[in-house]
């Protein structure tokens, strides 16, 4: 089956979102604060409160991470990542039972964080964890997978490394 972002729980979502954003005035969830929406709750359904604070909150992490990168504080990182996944899972609704365990697991057992990732209903969670808590990891949430009576997770693993960039010097 082909999954598809554009239609079902994912674009409902979205019109949630596009629906408070136009309600509360505004054009781009970019404009709006968690203080103004707050403020403005009555205005908009409790659905839509959420998926906007979702947003709003997100986005706010987005850069903060980004910030948390730059300066090499993966400890940071890690909050953010686990505050993401309970956004994504409480407010957004876009979780499942799957994700939740492996997260869930990754947090109580010593990740720095650990939150799904890709357009939700399923999919993959990343997990930040230095290289001693890798395989303890895996074999906890391998685990907790199989006393759920889920189907065995794969893992994959992958070291940072800088984002990719442009070659000033391959352009002149």
């Amino acid at each position: 089956m082909r999954h598809t972002l554009t239609d079902g729980g994912y674009a409902s979502r979205r019109a949630d979102s596009e629906s408070a954003v136009a309600k509360l005035g505004h054009t781009s969830m970019r404009d709006i604060t968690l203080d103004f929406l707050q403020s403005n709750k009555s205005k908009i359904t409790d659905t839509e409160y959420r998926r906007a604070r979702h947003a709003i909150t997100e986005i706010s992490r987005v850069l903060k991470s980004v910030d948390a990168l730059e300066n090499r504080d993966f400890t940071q990182l890690g909050t953010l990542l686990n505050e993401s996944h309970s956004s994504l899972r409480d407010d957004y609704n876009v979780s499942c039972p799957e994700l939740d365990l492996a997260v869930d697991i990754a947090q109580r057992d010593g990740a720095l964080g650990a939150r799904m990732v890709g357009g939700g209903f399923g999919g993959s969670a990343i997990v930040l964890a230095s290289i001693a808590k890798i395989k303890p990891l895996k074999v906890e949430i391998a685990d907790a997978f199989k006393e759920a009576g889920f189907v065995a997770p794969r893992f994959f693993n992958s070291l940072p490394s800088d984002g990719a960039g442009v070659d000033l010097l391959a352009q002149n």
